[in-house]
């Protein structure tokens, strides 16, 4: 009886330690599997292009970050994060402008929350609800070939492109509306005749500019690189991004001078911003805090020639890009206005003005 009863009791620590061990090892796969999980999230951009997205991705897998990067045009982007309002995949936007940014805001699709570099970033141009914060300012610049052109006989404003017959067909036509440069474009070219009791606030002068713009221009065939043709003299104006311009300088060898308008010259702020519903939320603030610190927003403006809204990061940024910013006027635009109408004036002009 005694040898029974000590039997069992044996049994019974073996098998209580067993279950133990079971139970820890799965606990240590779930911690680590919850761990790895904890430090992917998944981005949506429009700024990730010139191999920015691969520096990006290397620079966050050092820091414990594993990202997968969705890219796409801004509007795409923005039509993209509306649509999964209910169902979101992404847990962190970046880039866009501030226009798409009100809207998220709006439609209740952001998550509040404040970085820690906030403070940092020049006045006026983060969200005062924090719900987006400012990371590059991009001036969206009307270029040239500087070897076909110069200070005199280069456009003096878009305008000059489609009332001066010397520059038609010589520039870059838009055949989509899909990105956020060649909205603000076109926001450029309609806020200068707001009317109230014109269509989508925009007086008939307003609409037959945007008509001729599209009529002069050059339109580039499928598979066209407006660099390409801007190097070549096929359509040696257009539309750039301001940190665009170093890296096709380099990549094609053709010098951008840059139109300078009087009534100056549309930005596009890029901001960044947690996707509301995230399931990786702690992670995500991580992300945001580290991605637009002035450390790493100061190696993103050397790296890529960039604006960086930090001001702190700006002392690092490359002297042309300091140089290029002081010699731009910013052209007065209402954005609340333009994001209250932007999508009218884009499917008007898809469906009525497009030659």
């Amino acid at each position: 009886m005694y040898i029974k009863k000590l039997l069992l009791i044996v049994l019974g620590v073996l098998f209580a330690s067993a279950l133990a061990g079971c139970s820890s090892d799965s606990t240590t796969k779930d911690q680590s599997s919850s761990s790895s999980e904890k430090k992917s999230l998944v981005i949506y951009s429009n700024s990730v292009s010139d191999g920015r997205g691969d520096w990006l991705k290397e620079k966050a897998a050092e820091k414990g970050f594993n990202i997968e990067i969705v890219e796409g045009g801004g509007g795409d982007i923005a039509n993209r994060i509306v649509a999964e309002k209910n169902n979101p995949i992404a847990d962190v936007v970046f880039g866009l402008n501030t226009m798409n940014y009100e809207d998220f805001k709006a439609a209740g699709l952001l998550e509040k929350y404040k970085p820690i570099w906030a403070s940092e970033v020049s006045k006026g141009l983060n969200d005062k609800d924090d719900y987006y914060h400012s990371i590059v300012k991009q001036a969206i610049l009307l270029i040239y070939n500087s070897k076909l052109y110069d200070g005199k006989t280069a456009p003096k404003d878009w305008t000059d492109l489609w009332n001066k017959k010397e520059f038609h067909g010589k520039y870059d036509a838009p055949s989509s509306f899909g990105g956020g440069t060649i909205r603000i474009v076109i926001a450029g070219i309609l806020v200068r005749h707001q009317d109230p009791k014109g269509e989508y606030g925009i007086s008939k002068e307003g609409w037959d500019e945007i008509k001729n713009y599209l009529k002069y221009g050059y339109y580039a065939a499928e598979g066209e690189d407006f660099y390409a043709n801007l190097a070549s003299g096929k359509s040696p104006l257009g539309p750039m991004w301001s940190s665009g311009i170093a890296t096709r300088e380099q990549q094609y060898g053709v010098k951008a001078g840059i139109v300078k308008p009087e009534v100056g010259v549309p930005y596009a702020v890029e901001q960044i911003a947690i996707i509301k519903g995230t399931k990786n939320l702690k992670t995500a603030k991580e992300f945001v805090d580290w991605f637009g610190s002035a450390e790493v927003q100061g190696e993103w403006a050397k790296k890529f020639t960039s604006m960086p809204a930090n001001e702190k990061a700006l002392e690092q940024a490359p002297q042309e890009v300091k140089d290029l910013e002081a010699s731009l006027k910013t052209q007065d635009i209402d954005w609340a206005f333009v994001s209250k109408h932007i999508n009218q004036w884009v499917e008007k002009i898809e469906l009525e003005l497009l030659p």
